[in-house]
């Protein structure tokens, strides 16, 4: 009997431990399947938006959420700029909800890559209810990590502001060409055109050519609501079908070109009315820039100078046209060309050329600061001539004053010397300074105790009015001479000594300066020591 309780015991304990544990894990069950269910059936809560005369009434959170994050001023403006975005047949839906009560609209893939549903109803007394739902989201229970949905968050409010907050206008275009998104600042010159109007689609502000290469940008002007214009450079960027366009403002840049185009013109006829022909090369030596003075002067056909030919195409065809000296040999010419362009390109230089046909040249080089060289080339001819002249005229000058028997000195009003002939050089000597002080020094060691220097002196510092002052003084070789002051123009003073008034001393060894100074005063008498003692015994017995 033993082992039989033994097994009935054991049967009876497992089968009450069976009975406790299914009774647990029904339990279990009965309270995990309220989780389980409301798990399976979790749904995404769509948005809701009800409107009563197209003011907003009452909305869903997520609805609201939406609103907040939507650009422009007024629930319903906002809300219907973003629908139309998405659902091409806004109005239409709009149309048929009023007709039949209810109208339901699918949108097109595109913008946030999904394919919204939007169910318009009317609900009568001006009552409207909006509902907005993601088709591919419903159903699907989707857990979201709070701290990445956190993050990306305010990763995008933070591209959001940095885009609305640039300086720059930035749209999208579809393929159809439509824009279909705008930053803050776009949105706002679209707002200043029309400030009571939400208008949809978003108007074009700025007409774009097709841009040849990607990396250049296409500068477009802008019409402005005060009729200014400002000027943008747009740099255009694919985006899958459309294209993203960055306009950046151009208007300084704008302003400078059309400075620097107005600058050139003034400067393009200044140059062509200028005598001096003007040839500029850049550092690869090709000419960039030339006038009409130097078609005239070279004789050069314009063809081959709008052809930009090298500085040594064009000294080649000057030599050609022989309108430059004709070497001996070409490579001294050769050589003379480089030592020219050398030259010119370190510092100013300056060649005369005389050409064969009695015309002289001066052709100046003058560098640039980027490597290019300027030539100028002027016809000093004339100029050449005249100088010739004057010099000729200066040589004869000279020499008559040369072939004077008197010794002539010009001072001007300072006392310098400005010029003398050969006889006063030869009788006071050369190596004299060209100051006054020097030669009335001169003038005085000739004459011991200062004979007649007195009145000399005088009449070169004291010229009342100006007249002609004469007198007598002793000459280096100590005879006696005549001298005179005569004024000139521009306050120059003529001294001049007459070597036909010389004489000597009378036999009583008296000094006659006084009484040659006497006689000379008397034109229409002779000058000489021994009339004058005549004549004051003449007075005296008289």
């Amino acid at each position: 009997m033993q082992p039989d309780v033994l097994t009935i015991i054991i049967a009876f304990g497992a089968g009450t431990l069976s009975v406790l544990a299914a009774l647990t894990l029904w339990r279990w069950l009965e309270r995990a399947a309220p989780i389980r269910s409301a798990l399976l059936d979790q749904t995404v809560q769509p948005m809701v938006l009800l409107f009563r005369d197209r003011r907003l009434v009452d909305a869903t959170p997520p609805a609201r959420t939406l609103l907040s994050k939507l650009h422009g001023e007024g629930d319903w403006p906002r809300l219907s700029a973003w629908l139309a975005m998405r659902f091409a047949d806004l109005d239409g839906a709009l149309a048929r909800a009023a007709d039949e009560g209810r109208a339901e609209v699918t949108g097109a893939q595109g913008l946030g890559a999904a394919r919204l549903r939007l169910v318009i109803e009317d609900l009568g007394a001006g009552l409207m209810r909006l509902t907005i739902a993601d088709p591919a989201a419903e159903n699907a229970g989707v857990v979201i990590d709070s701290q990445s949905l956190a993050h990306m968050e305010e990763e995008l409010a933070i591209l959001r502001r940095s885009v609305d907050e640039a300086p720059v206008l930035i749209w999208r275009e579809a393929a159809d060409g439509q824009i279909t998104w705008a930053n803050a600042a776009y949105l706002r010159k679209a707002e200043a055109r029309s400030p009571d109007d939400t208008l949809w689609p978003m108007p074009r502000l700025i007409e774009l050519a097709t841009p040849t290469d990607a990396d250049t940008p296409v500068r477009a002007k802008l019409e402005e609501a005060d009729d200014a214009v400002r000027w943008f450079d747009c740099h255009v960027r694919p985006d899958g079908e459309g294209r993203m366009v960055f306009a950046v403002t151009a208007d300084s840049t704008v302003r400078a070109e059309r400075s620097l185009r107005e600058f050139v013109q003034t400067l393009t006829k200044t140059f062509a009315d200028l005598p001096v022909g003007l040839a500029i090369f850049d550092r690869q030596r090709n000419l960039q820039l030339f006038n009409p003075a130097l078609i005239d002067l070279t004789g050069v056909a314009t063809g081959f100078l709008t052809a930009r030919p090298t500085l040594y195409a064009f000294l080649d065809r000057l030599r050609e046209a022989r309108m430059m000296p004709e070497p001996k040999d070409y490579p001294s010419w050769r050589n003379k060309i480089i030592s020219l362009e050398a030259a010119a390109a370190s510092g100013h230089h300056v060649e005369t050329w005389t050409l064969p046909g009695g015309q002289t040249y001066r052709v100046t080089g003058r560098p640039h600061p980027d490597g290019a060289i300027a030539f100028l080339f002027e016809d000093i001819t004339s100029e050449m001539s005249l100088t010739r002249r004057f010099r000729a005229e200066l040589s004869l000058g000279s020499e008559m004053l040369d072939a004077v028997d008197e010794a002539l000195a010009v001072f001007d009003a300072s006392g310098k010397l400005v010029t003398m002939n050969r006889r006063y050089s030869d009788q006071w000597g050369a190596d004299l300074r060209p100051i006054l002080a020097d030669h009335m020094a001169a003038w005085r060691a000739a004459a011991p105790a200062g004979q007649g220097q007195d009145a000399l002196q005088h009449a070169i510092s004291d010229l009342r009015g100006r007249e002609l002052r004469r007198g007598a003084t002793l000459a280096p070789n100590g005879g006696l001479m005549a001298w005179t002051v005569r004024p000139l123009s521009g306050a120059r003073t003529l001294v001049s000594f007459h070597p036909e008034t010389a004489g000597r001393q009378g036999d009583s060894g008296q000094d006659s300066t006084a009484g040659a100074a006497a006689a000379y005063r008397r034109p229409d008498e002779a000058i000489t020591p021994e009339i004058g003692q005549k004549r004051e015994a003449a007075s005296a017995t008289g």
